[in-house]
């Protein structure tokens, strides 16, 4: 049976989508990559596995994933999450600059995944 995965982008009350405003920001060979990532999450799902995707450790970071986008020297990740019925949520983006993610990036994927499924009424 062929799973079909969904994609949505998270958006804030004030009606900014993170990812979107992050993905325009990119130059464009680091925003192809990214969206040709994005594209491979899409249509794999649960199977795509490290490189491309690795769960964010900690258990208050349950269920928090990260799509991993190199191009070149540039490194960029989403953060996402699964919802149900095969639908991942993407969070956030960022330009990663050193070898550790910043817990600051992180809290803020938290944060929004919270919000999130808050709205979402779960």
């Amino acid at each position: 049976m062929i799973k079909i995965f969904e994609l949505d982008f998270y958006m804030k009350e004030n009606g900014k989508v993170p990812v979107q405003d992050f993905l325009y920001a990119l130059n464009p060979k680091l925003r192809a990559k990214a969206f040709s990532d994005i594209e491979l999450l899409k249509r794999l799902g649960t199977e795509l596995k490290e490189s491309y995707v690795k769960p964010i450790k900690g258990k208050k970071n349950k269920g928090l994933y990260e799509l991993r986008i190199k191009f070149s020297s540039n490194i960029a990740r989403i953060f996402y999450f699964t919802y149900y019925n095969n639908k991942f949520v993407l969070l956030h983006g960022f330009i990663k600059k050193t070898m550790k993610i910043p817990e600051s990036e992180i809290k803020k994927a938290r944060k929004y995944m919270e919000d999130y499924r808050r709205r979402a009424g779960l």
